[in-house]
């Protein structure tokens, strides 16, 4: 009987800390920044350091939290769709040469990564929905918005 409840809570326990790890996630960019729609195999491309340039110019650099953060693995199995070792290889490869203007950017908290998009023309970033302020655009992902049923970076 132990046991039996001591597995219940354990599971629990469990269940409970993968579903506080997915959250869900907006695409936001710089308010100058003429992108307010963005197709799921573009975003792809902007977070492996594929695209350098945005269509008026500016240079691209995506914001995103540490990829070995627990939030962060259904972003990473969604989009990247590699493990999070490879994601770290594959941002290094894609940052190389580039140290005036890196491709990716890692940031520690959410608060980071809306201030850094908010201050870098032609950034964009991956943000906790909740942590949305003024500064930043919420830019449309395959045609929908965060919260908005159907949203690919919908955590729940």
């Amino acid at each position: 009987m132990f046991q039996r409840q001591t597995l219940t809570i354990c599971l629990f326990l469990v269940a409970t800390a993968s579903l506080a790890a997915a959250r869900d996630l907006a695409l936001v960019s710089n308010k100058a920044n003429t992108v307010s729609a963005i197709t799921l195999p573009d975003l792809v491309k902007v977070c492996k350091g594929q695209t350098s340039r945005w269509p008026d110019g500016k240079p691209v650099t995506f914001i995103m939290r540490n990829p070995a953060a627990p939030e962060m693995k259904f972003f990473l199995e969604k989009v990247y769709e590699i493990p999070e070792p490879q994601v770290k290889e594959l941002i290094a490869s894609a940052n190389h040469g580039r140290l005036g203007h890196p491709a990716v950017m890692i940031v520690n908290s959410d608060e980071d990564l809306v201030n850094k998009v908010a201050s870098i023309p032609g950034a964009v970033g991956v943000v906790d929905v909740y942590a949305i302020n003024s500064s930043v655009a919420v830019v449309k992902l395959a045609g929908k918005l965060p919260l908005e049923s159907g949203y690919l970076l919908h955590g729940n």
